[in-house]
């Protein structure tokens, strides 16, 4: 089965671009193409892709607004941020705002298509850039005595779902693959985050990232 995929972006020769590597894929397509976040709302409503390639700057509603409206809207679909930004905050807005992927423009060429698949397989992923920013916004809370890390409270089985959630997995699926209930791990997901003062899953990605969790 093939990954449909909506293409977001003011620029009509990137579109074009990307439409034609995509296409090239014999897993994936391109169902459909927006020009601004508006639009993308639109779209994704109408097609129903799997996963949307979101630009951050465009006229009218920009990539992040769009993203927190759509996974609001259609928490199944994922959506994969395609940038020039490498401002950090652009990537914290990103993953708050329910993206799966961060990634830049210029590495489109070399990293897209396994960024895809990543995204597709319900895993985050985040290009070298905005691993390193979230590792450097770690190291600067560290010597400033903001992260106030609370992990060592975390019980051994909530270290494993912690790692687990933040990979991707749903609840059904992690208690499928640890042997208990999903109300079980919905249990412990909440002693998770109320410990570690976390209020989101992309909250939850993040500290996990900063602790080096997803480098297995």
């Amino acid at each position: 089965m093939k990954i449909h995929i909506l293409l977001v972006d003011d620029h009509t020769l990137l579109r074009a671009g990307l439409r034609m590597m995509l296409n090239a894929q014999p897993d994936m397509e391109v169902v459909g193409e927006a020009q601004d976040g508006r639009l993308a709302i639109q779209e994704a409503q109408r097609l129903l892709p799997d996963i949307i390639l979101m630009d951050i700057t465009m006229p009218d509603m920009n990539g992040i607004e769009a993203t927190r409206h759509i996974k609001k809207l259609l928490p199944e679909i994922k959506i994969l941020i395609l940038t020039m930004h490498e401002h950090d905050e652009y990537v914290f807005q990103a993953l708050r705002a329910g993206a799966s992927g961060y990634m830049l423009k210029e590495a489109a060429d070399t990293e897209l298509i396994s960024a895809l698949h990543i995204v597709q397989s319900g895993q985050f992923y985040l290009s070298p850039m905005a691993q390193s920013v979230m590792v450097g916004d770690y190291l600067q809370r560290v010597r400033t005595g903001e992260e106030k890390d609370s992990y060592s409270s975390l019980t051994e089985r909530e270290r494993e779902i912690l790692k687990l959630v933040a990979e991707g997995y749903t609840n059904n699926q992690i208690a499928e693959r640890l042997i208990i209930s999903p109300k079980t791990v919905d249990t412990h997901r909440t002693h998770i985050m109320d410990k570690l003062n976390l209020h989101s899953r992309a909250e939850l990605v993040k500290y996990a990232m900063r602790r080096g969790l997803l480098e297995d």
